[in-house]
């Protein structure tokens, strides 16, 4: 695809954010994010009527065993410290371990008061990456992953506060959750885990398979498996500010030759000075003129934010995949990560300057994962190239 292509065409969306869905109560995702995103819980009773797990037990401890796949094992130990194993951390009450575990290294299922979170599930299965598509009313820039946890009779992982939404959906057996707002967020000392000191919850909800609670940022909640249980958690970015400034920075830094120039400092009207361990006014101009001449070009910031946002995480790769024959029906990996912006399309951390009918049909198929075989061979042939790069890195698949 050509990075400078012009078109006067327009981009339509096909989601209609203005249907009622029941997976929200009957809601629509219009009047949802506008009555409780980032504002107020919502309990979702049968949003999914009649849901299973998509991964049965031995599936899921088996993704535990894997390498690369993000894995934690916490304990409700005796009130008493205990000397924890080699590689976990304990404390009064509770232990925490990390991953990969092998199935001798988990509890008896007998034993009660264990649970076992298995980190960015959607990467690893078609199922549970389709799941967490059904939230993508919310910008990808914001979606983050689908956690799973198990966990034997009154497993949990303590009361807690998230610093991002989240959607509590019931798949296994029942989990009680207490929720409330918090006003003390004072930790306990000494534990593994960011416990709260004082919780103080104002409503319970029991849920079975198939229900669903949602909560913003900021809302405590604690939740207590009652039985055998599974809860399906699909949680939301939250980039610090901190974190975004660091990486544009970053980025930039290796584009600063083209973005400022490489104009020498002078300093002709220099006077002798009594004082030479200070560093002149005029060097202090010198570099905040040449960083905000790298800042100016807002198309370079949004280059690099979209670069960013589609990095993908340090624990994902691509197999070789197959080259585009054709002009085939492609759709992306599920562990691909692809957004644009009026200027650009993006994928796996990689930026493109797109317009016209290129642009239209990219962002269809950001917006949709996959792209007609018809829509393909309208592509330009550098784009068409471009895809059956993609393909060939396992980015995109020949559907």
């Amino acid at each position: 695809m050509d990075r400078n292509l012009r078109s006067r065409e327009k981009y339509g969306k096909n989601m209609d954010v203005n249907q009622p869905l029941q997976m929200l109560g009957d809601l629509s995702p219009a009047v949802f994010m506008k009555r409780h995103w980032q504002r107020k819980p919502l309990l979702i009773r049968q949003a999914f009527p009649g849901f299973r797990p998509l991964l049965d037990r031995p599936a899921l401890f088996e993704l535990a065993a894997r390498e690369g796949v993000e894995s934690r094992l916490v304990i409700q130990q005796d009130k008493t410290p205990k000397k924890g194993a080699s590689g976990a951390k304990s404390a009064a009450g509770w232990q925490l371990k990390h991953g990969p575990f092998t199935r001798r290294a988990l509890p008896p299922l007998r034993q009660p008061g264990w649970s076992l979170l298995v980190q960015g599930v959607d990467l690893h299965s078609d199922a549970v990456h389709d799941l967490l598509n059904r939230f993508r009313f919310v910008p990808d820039a914001r979606l983050d992953d689908l956690m799973i946890s198990y966990a034997t009779d009154r497993g949990g992982v303590g009361p807690h506060v998230d610093s991002y939404d989240v959607f509590l959906l019931q798949a296994l057996g029942t989990r009680r959750w207490r929720i409330g707002r918090q006003k003390n967020p004072e930790l306990q000392e000494g534990v593994p885990l960011k416990i709260l000191t004082n919780f103080e919850p104002e409503l319970t909800y029991d849920l079975e398979p198939g229900d669903m609670l949602y909560l913003p940022p900021g809302y405590a909640h604690d939740g207590v498996a009652v039985g055998e249980c599974m809860t399906y958690s699909v949680g939301f970015r939250v980039p610090k500010r901190s974190e975004v400034a660091q990486e544009l920075l970053q980025r930039l830094a290796e584009d600063a030759p083209d973005l400022v120039g490489d104009a020498l400092y002078r300093d002709a009207s220099q006077a002798a000075v009594e004082t030479p361990g200070q560093i002149p006014s005029g060097l202090f101009d010198f570099a905040r003129d040449a960083l905000q001449a790298a800042l100016l070009d807002p198309v370079v910031m949004e280059r690099a934010l979209g670069e960013y946002m589609t990095e993908p995480k340090a624990n994902v790769w691509f197999e070789e995949g197959q080259p585009l024959v054709d002009s085939g029906a492609v759709r992306l990996d599920r562990r691909t990560r692809m957004m644009f912006d009026p200027h650009h399309v993006f994928i796996n951390g990689e930026g493109y300057r797109a317009g016209g009918r290129d642009a239209i049909l990219m962002r269809r198929l950001a917006d949709t994962r996959r792209l007609a075989s018809a829509d393909v061979a309208r592509l330009s042939k550098e784009a068409q190239l471009l895809v059956g790069a993609w393909c060939e890195s396992g980015w995109l698949h020949v559907d």
